[in-house]
């Protein structure tokens, strides 16, 4: 990860130390029948066909959702488990990121790379906050077992996690932003471009984007915004995108611990 530390000032005059203001956490909803047509007094496949003939709002739909995966966590979470081991044990980057991270006297396995049910909530201004994964230093990795669709999405995640894990031993990240955001936006960029999240195939046939020319990028970029916008010194979108442009150029060609992007 490339160094990007600001200029020192060439003024004689002292300057006030900067302050960011964090902005206020959203407001979640919670599920009203009367107004999102979702009932979970009722049973599951009642709503299910509530929802089917549009009788349920698109928030009354994500209601639903979190219920069922509260239902079914422990399955979830067994298959997320079989999976992680599986990628341990069999995939190539995985393997991979594990051995650069010993190197670096780390160390990832089930011990410390979790699954669990990760809630869902819905934004009063209607969007959906989820997450699929999340990399703590004092923590782990932890694999939303919910969010998983198939053992290839699984391994992508695990990877971008394995890249944050990486870039905490290599380097000194500032990973909530209070001292310098531009510490999370290099991460976030090296983990979506290393991870092959972004890949074509990922980005046309799950996302339904199309796109040939500079997909690659584009995702990357609208990913690593995405994730900045996550954290509390982050002021809005604004900010987001101007940390990311400031560090794109330095962190999109930085490959370490690859040599070059090989998914």
């Amino acid at each position: 990860m490339a160094s990007n530390e600001p200029s020192s000032s060439s003024s004689s005059q002292p300057q006030p130390p900067a302050t960011t203001e964090p902005r206020p956490l959203p407001r979640f909803l919670p599920n009203d029948p009367a107004r999102t047509g979702y009932d979970p007094s009722q049973a599951w496949y009642t709503n299910y066909f509530r929802i089917l003939t549009g009788k349920v709002t698109r928030e009354g739909i994500e209601h639903y959702r979190e219920d069922r995966y509260k239902t079914n966590e422990e399955r979830d979470c067994k298959r997320c488990e079989e999976y992680r081991d599986w990628l341990f044990q069999n995939s190539p980057v995985v393997r991979f990121m594990s051995e650069k991270v010993a190197a670096l006297n780390g160390k990832l396995d089930s011990s410390n790379v979790v699954c669990r049910r990760c809630p869902g909530r819905v934004a009063e201004d209607g969007s959906v906050v989820r997450s699929s994964g999340g990399f703590s230093p004092e923590h782990g990795i932890l694999l939303c077992a919910n969010e998983v669709r198939s053992r290839g999405h699984l391994e992508d995640t695990l990877a971008h996690e394995m890249v944050h894990a990486w870039d905490h031993l290599r380097f000194k990240v500032d990973w909530m932003g209070k001292k310098d955001l531009r510490h999370s936006a290099c991460t976030e960029i090296r983990a979506s471009m290393l991870s092959g999240e972004c890949r074509w195939v990922r980005e046309s046939f799950t996302r339904g984007n199309w796109t040939l020319t500079e997909q690659f990028q584009d995702c990357v970029r609208k990913r690593a915004v995405q994730s900045v916008m996550a954290r509390p010194a982050c002021k809005d979108d604004t900010h987001a995108v101007k940390v990311v442009n400031e560090v794109w150029d330095s962190c999109f060609g930085d490959k370490r611990p690859f040599d070059e992007v090989y998914r």
